[in-house]
């Protein structure tokens, strides 16, 4: 499937140049400041990724060990499954 902007790549060492000029002219004195608060959001997402890569982990942990308890249960601690009695009707059959 053909994407609209195929043509475009990634950009060169000129396209970068430019890139990082504007962003020079743009914010200036506080180049500083914003690459300090993006570090910090790179920071939090990382953190964030870590934390529901930490509960994955620990629910399948509980699983697995949940799942080895019951695989060593013996016959004796499940009920034994029944089939229904069948009783004959008491009387004959009428026509």
């Amino acid at each position: 499937m053909l994407t609209p902007f195929a043509f475009i790549g990634m950009p060169g060492p000129m396209e970068m140049i430019i890139i990082l000029g504007i962003g020079v002219l743009l914010f200036g004195k506080r180049l500083p400041e914003v690459g300090r608060s993006l570090g910090k959001g790179i920071m939090e997402f990382k953190k964030g990724v870590q934390g529901i890569e930490d509960e994955i982990h620990s629910v399948t942990s509980t699983a697995t060990t949940t799942s080895s308890s019951r695989s060593t249960a013996t016959a004796d601690d499940y009920e034994e499954a029944t089939a229904p009695k069948f009783e004959p009707p008491a009387g004959e059959p009428t026509a």
